[in-house]
């Protein structure tokens, strides 16, 4: 790499692509924690993108109509933290950049949304990044059509690596976006060969262009170190019908000893490496010290697209007022004021109405309601539409020819699906639900965990969600995965019992701004439970009494979703005994814990001997309800084992989940 001659040919572009160099090697030895390497390689190619490209304008971070620019490498974190510092981000200070990867700093080791403007999604673990990107590159379609290219016409780019491309959700990701045909996706790929352990021909021999060719994708090549190359790559890219992949040839930490080897990847932390490096770029200011001209010549970059963003604010106020409120509406997610009324419709047709039904069934029965009201909802499953019951005849399919149509088909793709939804969410203006079965959240716990790292409101419905489900055995039946969802951390878990509950936890998980929801749906009819309507949305305390005692009050029941009609059927046999039972539906632990102590006092109340009713495992948030003081005055019904292959009556019956066991049950704590 003949660095004096490329510093010769370009020498502005050199000093202002140097700039993100010196930052990135100065707050990794800072921190002495970090990763140089990348940024010092991908500099090049971040300079012509922002520069040359990039729609944004750095005094208006949010503006609805910008390119997104994602680091799916997030690793190479100072990359972008460099670039919004130097463009002008207000909240990115030098003084935040000099406490790089240390407490209560907003540079955290991995970018991650919500700490700093411009961090358009959290891209720690690898492979993220580029999948989230599938999901701003359907908003944008989308919502281009729904609002014509005046309003919504913008790019979504990605820095991916060579372990974002390793990462299996990565073919997902790109298999979705090569079938959508997303031509406003571009990937820059940081071709450099190398990964922590070595040289990428220890373990890969992939021909990344191949793949993504073969994938639907228009690939084109650059020098990722000339920037006229490299803008002859990105201007070709965004002309392309397709998402388009450019493949960047760059050398992990350029211009230093470590340049093309595994060390160069991590934190380069010696002071005379760091210094032989600036001599080789001719960079002769101190540690943090940004020349005046450089900063200022970058700032004129950050503010290029202040122009652009006036033009856009003029045709978003010449739009009617109804218009102008449905956009501002969609993008502070906020929801519609008929929405509740059409709730409490479904909840009156119920209980007058009453009839045995799945709780998937009823999940469809509610959506039927919302769909035509909330016009931002986007539904889908991964290869299970008629499983899981999320499509109601309004939405149409989202294609290549139908950009307006919010049903997804996202095939056999849990992690790719539930990422992208991220991305759908992450964007704006889109409210995403997609579901599989509850056992296959397995395949998309990773970006489950980060909807709620990231305090996105994406819901998850979750169907077939128990031993319930049946024959297809224990592969498909779930017993940990409740647990699993509720020890996640910012995560609502729905359990509803009956179609009214269901439509009283839709309600709540549209409410939601920042958690995103799990809605745990049965495959299997269920008996009504609520035979009172009430407008009154009693699940959003989260646990409430369904049937109290007659008689002096000696046993409580806690159920959830399927075994709420379980728990009715022990009090009746419990009661005929003279024994005084309550019955508790709990269809959301969460909101139950975050209620006053005095009303949760009230509904389990000490003395009884209590039984929790669940078709899962006790792990999963149990004990809180039947321990301390109660331990030897509780019991549990569920399970302690994977499940079985029979019908679910057969596995119900099997596993002693059923009103006769809570009975003994009882009666023994008694």
């Amino acid at each position: 790499m003949d660095i004096a001659s490329l510093q010769a040919q370009h020498p502005e572009h050199w000093r202002l692509a140097c700039a993100i160099r010196v930052l990135a090697l100065d707050a990794v030895a800072a921190a002495n924690s970090g990763h140089s390497g990348m940024p010092m390689g991908m500099a090049d190619v971040a300079t012509v993108l922002f520069q040359n490209h990039l729609k944004f304008d750095a005094a208006a971070p949010d503006w609805e109509d910008r390119d997104r620019f994602i680091l799916s490498a997030g690793h190479g974190s100072m990359l972008i933290y460099a670039l919004l510092h130097l463009t002008g981000y207000e909240d990115m200070t030098l003084e935040q950049i000099k406490n790089f990867r240390q407490w209560g700093a907003i540079t955290a080791g991995h970018p991650e949304y919500g700490h700093a403007k411009g961090l358009e999604t959290t891209t720690g673990p690898l492979g993220q990044g580029i999948a989230n990107a599938v999901g701003f590159a359907m908003a944008e379609e989308h919502l281009r059509a729904r609002w014509g290219a005046k309003i919504q016409d913008h790019h979504t780019y990605v820095i991916a690596g060579d372990g974002c491309l390793m990462e299996g959700v990565s073919q997902e990701a790109i298999g979705i976006a090569g079938r959508h045909q997303l031509s406003k996706l571009i990937v820059l790929w940081d071709d450099n060969g190398i990964t922590i352990d070595g040289k990428v021909e220890l373990s890969d021999i992939t021909d990344q262009r191949a793949r993504f060719a073969a994938s639907g994708w228009d690939v084109f090549d650059c020098d990722g170190h000339d920037p006229a190359d490299i803008d002859r790559a990105i201007t070709a890219a965004k002309a392309s019908k397709r998402p388009a992949m450019i493949a960047c040839k760059t050398h992990i930490a350029l211009g230093s000893s470590a340049q093309d080897t595994s060390k160069g990847h991590g934190a380069l932390t010696d002071a005379q490496l760091i210094a032989d490096t600036r001599a080789v770029y001719g960079w002769e200011h101190g540690p943090f010290v940004i020349p005046a001209d450089i900063k200022s010549a970058w700032e004129a970059i950050g503010s290029r697209g202040a122009e652009a963003r006036s033009a856009w604010q003029e045709r978003l106020s010449a739009l009617s007022a109804t218009k102008q409120a449905e956009f501002a509406r969609i993008f502070a997610r906020d929801l519609p004021a008929r929405l509740p009324a059409a709730i409490r419709k479904v909840k009156k047709t119920a209980v007058d109405a009453p009839k045995k039904m799945a709780s998937r069934a009823a999940s469809e029965v509610v959506l039927k309601a919302i769909n035509p009201i909330v016009s931002d909802t986007m539904g889908g499953s991964a290869d299970l539409t008629g499983s899981n019951n999320t499509k109601t005849d309004d939405l149409g399919m989202f294609d290549t020819d139908n950009r307006g149509g919010r049903y997804v088909y996202w095939g056999i793709r849990e992690h790719g699906m539930a990422s992208a939804m991220n991305g759908l969410a992450l964007h704006g203006g889109i409210r995403p639900y997609s579901g599989t079965f509850m056992a296959f959240t397995d395949y998309a716990r990773p970006a489950m965990r980060l909807s709620a790292l990231m305090g996105v409101p994406v819901v998850y419905v979750m169907t077939h969600d128990s031993i319930g489900l049946g024959e297809d055995g224990p592969t498909h039946q779930p017993v940990e995965h409740l647990a699993i969802s509720r020890a996640t951390p910012n995560t609502l878990v729905f359990r509803p019992a009956d179609l009214v509950e269901t439509a009283e936890v839709w309600e709540l998980a549209l409410q939601q701004k920042t958690t995103p929801s799990v809605i745990s749906l049965s495959r299997q009819g269920l008996a009504p439970v609520r035979s009172t309507h009430t407008s009154k949305n009693l699940s959003a305390q989260g646990g409430y009494v369904l049937a109290d005692a007659e008689g002096k009050r000696r046993v409580i029941l806690i159920a959830t979703g399927s075994e709420v009609e379980i728990a009715l059927k022990a009090r009746e046999l419990l009661q005929a005994e003279g024994i005084g039972t309550r019955v508790v539906s709990l269809p959301s632990m969460e909101l139950f814990n975050a209620q006053p102590e005095s009303y949760r006092k009230r509904v389990l109340p000490a003395g009884p001997v209590r039984v929790g009713i669940e078709a899962g495992v006790r792990a999963g948030g149990w004990d809180q309800y039947l321990l301390g003081e109660r331990a030897r005055k509780s019991a549990f019904v569920g399970m302690s084992s994977f499940g079985a292959s029979a019908p679910a009556e057969r596995l119900y019956e099997e596993f002693g989940i059923t009103a006769e066991n809570v009975v003994e049950q009882a009666k023994t704590l008694l």
